[in-house]
């Protein structure tokens, strides 16, 4: 643990859940311990619609959605 709150995982846990540079985890309290999650990225989360549409015409579609959906 370093002084601004950093933790190193060890190489076989990253490589073991596929954690890369950047990446965004979660940490979350339990009555057993802390819990680390990695937040799924938007390119992991492609069903149906793979290879029809590209990652970046699908964040112009949510950003426009986002926009119209504002009160």
């Amino acid at each position: 643990m370093t002084r601004k709150g950093r933790v190193t995982l060890p190489i076989a846990l990253r490589r073991k859940y596929g954690i890369k540079e950047g990446m965004k985890m979660t940490v979350e309290d339990s009555p057993s311990g802390m819990i680390l999650k990695v937040l799924p990225r938007l390119e992991d989360l492609v069903g149906i619609d793979a290879g029809k549409i590209s990652v970046e015409e699908s964040f112009k579609i949510l950003d426009k959605m986002r926009s119209e959906d504002r009160y």
